[in-house]
């Protein structure tokens, strides 16, 4: 039974503090150079999907079954059996798909530079001809939306997370009040980082949403739809493009995937969901960027998965991967500091992360594993600005390492995170 750091006295903590240090200066001793940052898939995960660099070649040829060519111009929507497949996937129609390259992220970026420069279907005017443009984000939530924002000029307001989801009194209270309100992020399935899916109650007070902007947007980044890690205990998450159409919403609602961490990380396809107004708009905008996207990816990713079902029991074998790997961080944190009472962790069904939150001091427990080896996210990342107002939150990514990496890596983050709070302790003479 060990006994939690706020229970003991000032030089019982002094003399712990001395004692993880020495511990401490061992790991620094060994150069080690191991990498939690990103939820990038590992050389294992990418090996699953090497068959399909057999799928076009010139035997097989480059016709679609729709008879397109992919290796011509044109399409600029995507080949028919591509949107189909992730139409399926997002539970929406073909027509309301367009198929993008590798990066859903690079489908969000251009869709907020579009909305800037030539206004979204239905407004009145570009957002750069707006006083003021501000995003609701709720946090901790992604980076790279936030740093989308930065770019832009977006001023953010950040919004709690709940168990559930996002504050929906915070958010209804902007968005119905506010006409500078002209978006808001969400990862609603397997958040990142946190890992929670939006409740049923949740999604229907985003459908239920009457923004004081008429080009107010949904950016629904539903990256982690099928990447569920327990069979037997898969999230489920209601169909906010059904629900926004049942109240005749749907131009409000921009969706987002991708199969970046189904198959090639660097070379899969992405889509992005919009009603059928919004995608005609979207066509005629992108007519003046680009011909079309590459069509052989997307040709050789309907040949190897062949239809959603295809996809979805080639994700089961990457959970087979990557479950070992959440189930070692959790008992890790749960051996090393469940007692002592300084952190507290999610255990999510799927996706990507373990957010991990400690008192005070992610920052220190960040710089800590930094010297030591270990790379982590930094910390305030998974808040707008990266200013984390507790500093308190760690995102974990455990897909990357090996699992002896990342025993090793974990049990240093520990040791980092007993450290930090010590000293944080003995700063406000606890």
């Amino acid at each position: 039974m060990k006994i939690p750091y706020a229970k003991m006295k000032s030089y019982e903590l002094k003399q712990e503090l001395s004692e993880l240090k020495t511990i401490y200066n061992e790991y620094v001793k060994q150069n080690l150079k191991l990498d939690m940052s990103r939820g990038k898939p590992n050389s294992e995960q990418l090996d699953l999907s090497m068959g399909m660099l057999d799928t076009v070649n010139s035997a097989t040829g480059t016709f679609s079954e729709s008879g397109v060519d992919c290796r011509n111009y044109g399409i600029l929507l995507g080949i028919p059996e591509a949107r189909k497949i992730m139409a399926d996937l997002l539970e929406c129609d073909p027509s309301e798909v367009m198929i993008g390259g590798n990066s859903s992220l690079n489908l969000m970026f251009d869709a907020v530079s579009r909305a800037f420069t030539l206004g979204v279907y239905g407004s009145d005017k570009p957002w750069c001809k707006e006083e003021e443009i501000i995003f609701l984000c709720p946090s901790p939530g992604y980076d790279r939306h936030f740093s989308i924002c930065q770019h832009f000029g977006i001023k953010m307001i950040p919004i709690a997370m709940n168990d559930d989801g996002p504050n929906m009194d915070d958010v209804e209270y902007y968005v119905n009040n506010n006409p500078s309100v002209k978006g808001i992020w969400c990862v609603p399935k397997y958040s990142n980082p946190t890992g929670i899916t939006y409740s049923d109650e949740v999604v229907r007070r985003f459908a239920n949403l009457n923004p004081a902007a008429n080009d107010f947007r949904i950016f629904w980044d539903n990256a982690y739809v099928i990447h569920h890690l327990y069979e037997d205990k898969e999230d489920k998450l209601l169909n906010l493009f059904s629900l926004l159409k049942a109240n005749g919403k749907e131009n409000m609602l921009f969706e987002f995937s991708s199969t970046s961490k189904i198959s090639f990380a660097g070379a899969g396809i992405s889509a992005m969901c919009a009603s059928k107004a919004n995608v005609a708009l979207i066509e005629k905008q992108l007519a003046d960027q680009t011909i079309g996207f590459d069509k052989i990816s997307q040709l050789m990713h309907v040949r190897y998965f062949k239809n959603a079902d295809g996809i979805k029991a080639h994700m089961k074998k990457h959970a087979e991967l990557l479950r070992p790997k959440f189930i070692l961080v959790n008992d890790i944190l749960e051996r090393e500091l469940r007692e002592l009472n300084i952190a507290e962790w999610t255990k999510p069904n799927g996706g990507y992360f373990i957010s991990l939150d400690v008192d005070n001091c992610a920052k220190r427990v960040v710089h800590l594993c930094a010297n030591a080896g270990v790379k982590l996210t930094d910390a305030g990342a998974t808040y707008p600005y990266g200013l984390d107002p507790y500093d308190k939150n760690i995102r974990i990514a455990p897909s990357y390492p090996t699992l002896e990496e990342l025993e090793q890596a974990t049990e240093l983050l520990c040791l980092c995170v007993k450290i930090a709070t010590i000293e944080y302790y003995l700063t406000i003479n606890i």
